[in-house]
């Protein structure tokens, strides 16, 4: 819980901006909404993520339920991803970007509480 803390705080400084400078660029609705959903799906992913890892750890058939939640997680984020994406609610780029933005800061924030153990 620590990375998801950090990772929402750190993300914020950088999505609000972002969302501000890509509302004036050709598609004025959708990048921001796109940015900001794939900000949204990749902490929402995070965030499930780490709840499944800490309530399965020590038992023994932890490893077949943390399978089973993450494929349902995975199935409904392509598919959140792919009802945007079709009627063209978002932008694809716009999504990339939020994405990747949850990514790097994953790193960033593993690799610091990593050197912190």
């Amino acid at each position: 819980m620590e990375i998801l803390k950090g990772v929402i705080k750190k993300s914020i400084f950088i999505i609000i901006p972002a969302i501000i400078l890509s509302a004036f660029f050709i598609e004025p609705r959708k990048l921001p909404l796109g940015i900001l959903m794939g900000w949204l799906f990749g902490i929402l992913n995070l965030r499930q993520l780490s709840r499944n890892i800490e309530g399965l750890v020590g038992t023994e058939k932890a490893t077949f339920k943390l399978v089973f939640l993450s494929m349902i997680r995975l199935l409904v984020l392509f598919a959140a991803i792919f009802v945007l994406i079709y009627y063209r609610v978002v932008n694809v780029f716009g999504l990339l970007t939020g994405f990747t933005v949850v990514f790097v800061l994953i790193l960033i924030e593993g690799a610091r509480v990593a050197k912190k153990s």
